[in-house]
């Protein structure tokens, strides 16, 4: 195995609130951007830039995007400067071909999912990112499968993350408790997860959760399960896979956070 090889991670990564408050989810990201070795790059696929076909952002300097309304003033006035890097853009859009990926130069940016994150992970923004697009017509097997092709970067010094929720129900979320009771159906589909992060059947179990009664019920639309895929992708199947957080707030929102490596 490379030791150089950079981990690969899934974020649950919640409210946007996330960016500005303190608890045992956002302590656990600050800790693993201290303890995990500083990738050179972070290809990031987030739930928010979901898509028809592959995108990828391909400008020097990404903008922040506060993609959400209602929330408080001090969540707006975030900004999150990092750079982005044209040449991994370009990389990415080397490995997945012969698929078409169009290079961004200005629409995007780093959405929510991103630097929510990213700005308890990394706060001095000081790690160039790049944001890959989740084509929405694609099945869920071809999202684990651009993983796959993808993985090579993490030899070279590129961290890949995803950011999403496996269980992401907002019509049955109870809003004003983040510790209310998670209902059945959204702790047996986290269960059934984290179960089968490891599998190495085919087609991997992963791919058809969302054909599960309890997994419709934590996602009525994919978007936010799929990052998921794009890190599981990366595996190489001896790796250590560990699950940084765990847990779900208010009733049907779930935190986990899965690692891929050390």
């Amino acid at each position: 195995m490379s030791t150089n090889r950079m981990p690969a991670l899934f974020i649950g990564h919640g409210s946007p609130m996330n960016a500005v408050s303190d608890n045992p989810y956002t302590q656990a990201w600050e800790a693993l951007g201290r303890s995990l070795p500083k990738p050179k790059a972070i290809l990031m696929v987030s739930a928010h830039w979901y898509t028809r076909g592959t995108a990828v952002t391909a400008m020097a300097q990404p903008k922040t995007i506060h993609d959400f309304g209602g929330f408080p003033e001090a969540l707006y006035q975030v900004q999150y400067s990092a750079s982005g890097s044209p040449e991994l853009a370009q990389q990415v859009a080397n490995l997945l071909a012969p698929l078409p990926v169009y290079l961004d130069n200005h629409e995007w940016g780093l959405d929510h999912g991103t630097w929510e994150i990213l700005v308890r992970m990394y706060p001095q923004a000081d790690i160039p990112v790049v944001q890959l697009s989740i084509d929405g017509t694609k099945p869920a097997a071809w999202h684990l499968e651009i993983g796959r092709k993808l993985a090579l970067l993490r030899e070279q010094g590129v961290m890949i993350m995803g950011s999403g929720n496996v269980v992401h129900n907002l019509r049955e979320m109870d809003w004003q408790n983040a510790a209310a009771k998670p209902y059945p159906w959204a702790r047996t589909f986290e269960q059934f997860v984290i179960e089968h992060l490891g599998s190495k059947q085919s087609p991997h179990p992963l791919t058809q959760a969302l054909e599960r009664e309890d997994g419709q019920r934590s996602n009525p639309s994919p978007e936010h399960f799929l990052p998921l895929l794009y890190v599981i992708g990366c595996w190489d199947g001896k790796e250590p896979i560990s699950t940084p957080t765990e847990g779900i707030v208010s009733g049907s929102l779930s935190m986990l956070s899965v690692q891929i490596g050390e």
